[in-house]
């Protein structure tokens, strides 16, 4: 393993603690995540469905930007 590997390692493993911190701290706040205009949600009385596209892509969408981030900065 070289270098590289363990400071990835450490921003994954940074990411990941504040992730869980802002959830813990403001789960309250981000009951919007989930529910965006574009969320596909059918429910019935016995089958519920649940797709979250515009989430996923504004998910996908910040993963990238901070990707690029992480390697403009360290790399």
């Amino acid at each position: 393993m070289n270098q590289n590997i363990g400071k990835w390692i450490i921003l994954l493993g940074l990411g990941v603690v504040l992730i869980g911190v802002a959830v813990y701290f403001f789960h309250d706040k981000l009951n919007w995540f989930g529910r965006l205009p574009g969320d596909i949600r059918i429910e019935r009385d016995n089958f519920r469905f649940y797709f979250p596209i515009t989430t996923m892509i504004l998910v996908s969408v910040i993963v990238s930007f901070l990707i690029y981030l992480i390697r403009k900065i360290f790399g």
